[in-house]
C-alpha cells in the first residue's frame, strides 16, 4: 500500500484535526443507523488521538464498544473526474465507515492502514459527510487478543462487564493516525516492490511496479540526494545498477528516490509516484547479523507508541525528541514493541538511520505458565491463525520497501511450550519468508529454551527475561549465573544469534536508596549492569533491547503505579539515572563490542 502523496498527478487532503465525537454508551448507534443522519449531542475530539486520556469522563476512558466520529469535507472541483480514495492510518480496533451515508468500508485490526475508493459516494465542490464507528472490543480471534468477562453474582449490578487482556499496556482506542483524502487517476500505480543488492561497490536496485492497467508502459528513474540522475530504465519490473553506490548503513542513511511514472500510448505521462531507497544488504550468517556484510549490534529498546493526553495518537513532536534521545543515549535500534508503528515513524528511522525490528501485534498470547494452554479450539484458534497471516501480509505491504526494517518479529512472548503452536507457527513463519525473502525472521520468547518448541523455524532468538524482578525478586547476585544459564541453553539448543530483547526493572524517579532496593533508580541500574556483564561474555548475544525506552500506561492493578515504570526515561521523556549508564556504555562499546 503507498502512502498518500502530493505528487505530480496525485494530491493530498489532511483531514486530521477536531472532529465531532460521541461514544456509544448502550451501544445501540448501529441499530439505530447513526451513520444515516449528522450524529447530534457530540462532543469534540482531536483526530489523531486516543480518545480515552481527553475528557474528564472516566465513561469514556473506560467504556466497552462502540464510538463514533464524523467529519465534514470539501472534494475539491479540480478533483472532478479523478479517482478519490479516503485512508484511515490505525482505527483500534475495528472500524466501519460510512460516506454520506453510505458504507465505504469495514476494517478489523487497529495498527494498519485502510482505505476505499469513494469516487462514487462524493460531490466534488461540495460539502460531504464521513461517519466511522471505532470498536475496542479484544477477542481470542483479534490481536491482540483479550475477552470480555460478564460477572453474574450479587457484589456486580447485573450485567457488569470488564474487559480482559493480556498485554501489559493500556488498551487505548481511536483514530490513533491520520485520516486522508487524496486523489489518483483513474489509471494509476497500484504498488511498488523494491529490493536491494551490493556487488562491489555497485549497488542494485530490483523493482517491481504493479499498474491498474497491466499493459501500460513504466518508466522509472532513481535519483541520489541532489536529484541527480544515477539510474533509469524502462518497463514495469527490472534491476538499476548504481555505479559506486552510497549504501544505507546504521546510523549513517542515504537515500535514493525512485521516480515512478505511468505512461500513456503516446508516452504522456498517466501517474507518478516518488519512493525513497536505501540500498543496503541484510544476512544472518552464523553468530552474527550483518548490514551490507558487517557485523551488527543491536543496542536500543522496546518502545511504545504512547504519550501523555493523546495515547497512541500520533504526535510528531514526540517522535522528533524521541530519536533525538535514541541518538543522544548512544542507541542504534528498536523493536515496535508490540504493534506496527506507524508509517511516519518509520520514515524517520529511514533518514536518521535507525534499525528497526517490525513486530505483529500478536501480543498477549500466554498466561506465563506452562500449564494453560492458549492455542486451543476455544480461545487461539483457526480464525486466529487466519487473522494473524492476514495481519503479518499487510504489515509487510505497508513496510516492505523501508530500509531501516531489517527483521520482521511474528509475535511475542507466545505459548511457544505447546505441540499446538509448531502448526500455527510453521505456517506464520512460512507465510513471512514467501512475502518476503529478503529479510530474516524472529520470534520473541518468554518459555525457556529447553520448552520451547518453534525457535528452529527462525533465524535469530529473541529472549525475554526478568531475572531478578518477576523471577527472584531483589535477588541481584542471582542475575548472572541465571541469565548466562539461560542464553547459553537457547544457543545450545538452536545454534542460532540472540538478542536480550527485554531486559530490565522498574524505577520510580527519584526514588533512590543505597544499597539499591526495588523500584529505585539504584536498582535498575544495578541490574543492567549484570545483564551487561554476561552479554560481553557469550560472542552469540548479537544485541541488548532494554525494557524500555520510556514509562507507559497501562491498565489499573496493583502491580503498576499509574503505569509502567521500566523506561530508562519517563513518560515526559526526562533521563533517569538509566539513561546515563546506557549512554556511557554504547558510546565506549563502539559500532560492534569485543567480547572477551
Amino acid at each position: 500500500m503507498l502512502y498518500p502523496k502530493d505528487t505530480h498527478s496525485r494530491e493530498v487532503k489532511e483531514l486530521s484535526g477536531v472532529w465531532r465525537f460521541k461514544a456509544d454508551l448502550d451501544n445501540v448507534g448501529r441499530q439505530e443507523k447513526w451513520f444515516a443522519q449528522p450524529l447530534t449531542d457530540t462532543i469534540s475530539m482531536p483526530v489523531p488521538a486516543s480518545y480515552n486520556d481527553i475528557t474528564q469522563d472516566m465513561a469514556i476512558r473506560d467504556h466497552i464498544g462502540d464510538v463514533w466520529y464524523e467529519e465534514i469535507f470539501l472534494i475539491p472541483r479540480s478533483w472532478n473526474g479523478q479517482r478519490i480514495m479516503l485512508r484511515v492510518g490505525s482505527a483500534c480496533h475495528h472500524a466501519v465507515v460510512w460516506v454520506n451515508g453510505a458504507e465505504a468500508v469495514s476494517h478489523k485490526g487497529g495498527f494498519l492502514p485502510f482505505e476505499a475508493d469513494i469516487s462514487h459516494l462524493v460531490q466534488p465542490g461540495a460539502e460531504n459527510r464521513v461517519t466511522i464507528v471505532v470498536n475496542n472490543i479484544l477477542t481470542w480471534q483479534t490481536l491482540p487478543p483479550g475477552r470480555i468477562k460478564t460477572f453474574d453474582d450479587p457484589r456486580h449490578p447485573e450485567g457488569y462487564r470488564i474487559q480482559e487482556y493480556f498485554h501489559d499496556f493500556y488498551n487505548y482506542a481511536g483514530l490513533h493516525r491520520p485520516v486522508k483524502l487524496y486523489c489518483t487517476p483513474k489509471e494509476y500505480i497500484q504498488d511498488t516492490t523494491v529490493t536491494t543488492q551490493v556487488d562491489g561497490t555497485a549497488g542494485l536496485v530490483q523493482y517491481a511496479v504493479q499498474c491498474s492497467n497491466p499493459e501500460a508502459a513504466v518508466r522509472v528513474r532513481l535519483t541520489d540526494e541532489a536529484g541527480a540522475v544515477v539510474a533509469e530504465a524502462s518497463g514495469a519490473a527490472g534491476t538499476l545498477t548504481v555505479e559506486n553506490a552510497k549504501l544505507w548503513k546504521p546510523l549513517a542513511a542515504y537515500l535514493y528516490t525512485l521516480q515512478v511514472e505511468m505512461l500513456d500510448s503516446e508516452g504522456a505521462l498517466l501517474d507518478h509516484y516518488p519512493l525513497s531507497v536505501g540500498i543496503r544488504t541484510v544476512k544472518v550468517e552464523g553468530n552474527r547479523f550483518l548490514i551490507n556484510g558487517e557485523p551488527f549490534y543491536f543496542k536500543g529498546f522496546g518502545k511504545h507508541e504512547d504519550s501523555d493526553i493523546k495515547g497512541k495518537g500520533l504526535d510528531q513532536a514526540v517522535n522528533v525528541k524521541d530519536f533525538n534521545l535514541l541518538k543522544w543515549i548512544n542507541a542504534n535500534s528498536f523493536r515496535t514493541s508490540h504493534y506496527p508503528y506507524a508509517e511516519e515513524i518509520l520514515d524517520m528511522a529511514d533518514r536518521e538511520g535507525i534499525v528497526v525490528i517490525g513486530e505483529v501485534p500478536a501480543v498477549g498470547f500466554t498466561f506465563f505458565n506452562y500449564n494453560d494452554k492458549v492455542y486451543t479450539p476455544e480461545m487461539a484458534n483457526d480464525e486466529t491463525l487466519a487473522h494473524h497471516k492476514d495481519v503479518l501480509a499487510d504489515m509487510i505491504a505497508r513496510d516492505k520497501n523501508h530500509p531501516s526494517i531489517v527483521m520482521w518479529s511474528l509475535a511475542n512472548e507466545a505459548a511457544t511450550f505447546q505441540e499446538e503452536a509448531v502448526p500455527y507457527y510453521k505456517e506464520v513463519s512460512d507465510l513471512a519468508r514467501k512475502l518476503d525473502a529478503s529479510r530474516p525472521i524472529t520470534i520473541v520468547e518468554w518459555a525457556l529454551p529447553d520448552k520451547c518448541q518453534v525457535a528452529q523455524m527462525f533465524d535469530v532468538i529473541c529472549v525475554n527475561r526478568y531475572y531478578s524482578w518477576y523471577n527472584d525478586p531483589g535477588a541481584l547476585d542471582l542475575i548472572e549465573h541465571q541469565i548466562e544459564w539461560e542464553l547459553t541453553g537457547w544457543h545450545r539448543n538452536f545454534n542460532k544469534p540472540v538478542i536480550m530483547s527485554e531486559y530490565g526493572a522498574d524505577a520510580i524517579a527519584g526514588f533512590h536508596q543505597d544499597p539499591p532496593v526495588m523500584f529505585t533508580e539504584e536498582y535498575q541500574c544495578e541490574l543492567l549492569t549484570r545483564y551487561h556483564n554476561v552479554f560481553d561474555r557469550l560472542d552469540f548475544v548479537i544485541g541488548e533491547h532494554v525494557w524500555a525506552f520510556a514509562d507507559f500506561a497501562t491498565k489499573q492493578g496493583t502491580t503498576r503505579i499509574n503505569g509502567n515504570k521500566k523506561g530508562v526515561f519517563t513518560r515526559q521523556r526526562q533521563p533517569k539515572m538509566a539513561a546515563k549508564l546506557l549512554k556511557d556504555r554504547w558510546a565506549e562499546m563502539g559500532t560492534y563490542p569485543v567480547k572477551e
